[in-house]
């Protein structure tokens, strides 16, 4: 193929991706709307792309632009000289280095155990699976969404030595509320715990908030007992895909994130990170957009953000049939429905207007929702979306909610996935609209009925499920 050949498909294959600018796209991407900065990013992204962080010596550059950011986030998280920071290449590696670290900091531990609120980012759970750390999940408080600091130091005491980390969020994916980390960090310091905030999608919003005058609780390293925070630029620092910062308060903390390896013939193994070979174009081009936009421009995003979201809960308010589950702290947004319609339907009516809003499974006692990540691209158009939102509420309510045969809801609730062969999944999933019984399978145009059949499942056959579709989606 020649070049021209090939950015012809390239265009071809992006037509059916979702838009990554405009603001449409209320989840996956964030677009600062500023073209200047899309534009520096990209170049820096090319530049380095050839570049190895495997090496520091080897590319200095990398190790210098590293530094510049933890600089650079250093106060905002109210961080001290001593907090050291690592750039990773996205929440889940810094959430999954802040768990192996806090497990191999006590190597001794028998059966480690970290608690967790049952709202924390489920890449908490891929740590758990990866590093045989067991996830004790403590329920929240049921209206605010918040954990419940009483309930989780009764875990702590419950699990004992076995505790090698407590996590909180700021504030959680699902419901964008900040947990009350001064009180989750008063009992990680009574028993000499360590206390990982994540704030993948709050670092670089909640600064700015406070100094705007919004009301955001203490949740950084002001709080004493914050050992170590997760915060991601490609979310509201707007930089390209693939960078988050990993901060710990000391060097200590550290030190058991690193790994190194001499016991072969080869170059000495030396990784801060999962990874070891790492395109240093990401980092190139989160220094570039952070330098870019700087204080005062993070200041201005924020600012139109936040007023955005207010904008977008008043209206949600307004409307008849949806609901906030509870309301935010930061810039996400969640709502579910009455008994008239469902979230699942209002999701495709929602796609069918140009907006992707995503829906969230029920869990537990938590309702099916709808969440909505707004950016300062969203802002501006968030009358346009909540008309969208009205039209698609009206169409929801006039299809009705939809029902799950009784026999097929009871087949899905008694499922158990360790007893079904690779015949039966290409059986359910045809069954939940997803493929065929040759096991081809397709992504629907309408989702809400495969969505509502997978809500009523429980979460092992959800997971099960949709592993299976994964798997046959990519062969």
């Amino acid at each position: 193929m020649n070049s021209d050949d090939i950015l012809r498909r390239l265009e071809e294959l992006r037509a059916d991706d979702l838009p990554t600018h405009g603001g449409r796209t209320l989840a996956y991407v964030y677009d600062s709307g500023l073209a200047e900065a899309d534009r520096i990013g990209k170049q820096a992204l090319a530049m380095y792309a050839s570049t190895n962080g495997l090496d520091p010596t080897a590319f200095p550059s990398l190790l210098a632009m590293e530094r510049e950011l933890v600089a650079f986030a250093r106060p905002m998280f109210h961080g001290g000289e001593d907090v050291v920071g690592t750039v990773t290449s996205g929440g889940t590696e810094s959430i999954l280095l802040a768990v192996q670290g806090a497990r191999d900091a006590l190597p001794g531990t028998t059966a480690p155990v970290m608690i967790l609120p049952t709202t924390i980012h489920a890449a908490f759970n891929k740590a758990a699976h990866y590093f045989g750390v067991e996830r004790v999940a403590v329920d929240v408080d049921p209206i605010t969404k918040r954990a419940d600091p009483a309930a989780m130091a009764a875990a702590m005491d419950a699990y004992g030595d076995r505790v090698v980390l407590v996590a909180a969020s700021a504030p959680s994916y699902a419901h964008g509320v900040v947990d009350p980390i001064e009180e989750i960090a008063a009992e990680t310091i009574a028993r000499g715990l360590r206390l990982h905030v994540d704030a993948c999608i709050g670092g670089w919003v909640l600064p700015w908030a406070e100094r705007l005058g919004h009301a955001v609780m203490p949740w950084d390293f002001r709080v004493p007992g914050v050992t170590s925070i997760s915060a991601d630029l490609h979310k509201y620092a707007y930089t390209p895909k693939g960078v988050s910062l990993l901060l710990h308060a000391t060097p200590d903390l550290r030190r058991p994130q690193f790994f190194a390896s001499a016991d072969w013939p080869g170059y000495t193994m030396l990784n801060a990170t999962t990874q070891s070979t790492k395109s240093g174009g990401p980092l190139a081009a989160a220094w570039a957009v952070v330098n870019l936009i700087g204080d005062d421009g993070y200041l201005d995003l924020v600012r139109t953000t936040l007023d955005g979201t207010t904008a977008l809960v008043t209206g949600i308010e307004a409307q008849e049939h949806v609901r906030l589950v509870t309301r935010p702290d930061s810039s996400l947004v969640t709502l579910d429905t009455d008994e008239t319609c469902d979230v699942f339907t209002i999701s495709d009516q929602m796609l069918a207007r140009g907006w992707f809003v995503q829906p969230q499974m029920s869990y537990r006692d938590m309702r099916a929702s709808l969440h909505l990540t707004v950016c300062a691209a969203t802002a501006p158009a968030v009358p346009e979306f909540l008309t969208a939102l009205a039209e698609s509420v009206e169409a929801a309510v006039a299809a009705g909610p939809i029902v799950i045969d009784a026999e097929l809801r009871a087949a899905a609730e008694s499922l158990d996935p360790e007893t079904l062969d690779d015949a039966a999944f290409d059986g359910l999933l045809a069954l939940a609209g997803l493929g065929s019984e040759t096991g081809a399978v397709t992504a629907p145009e309408q989702m809400a009925p495969v969505n509502a059949l997978l809500d009523v499942a429980p979460p092992a056959l959800r997971e099960a499920l949709l592993i299976a579709f994964l798997d046959r989606l990519s062969r």
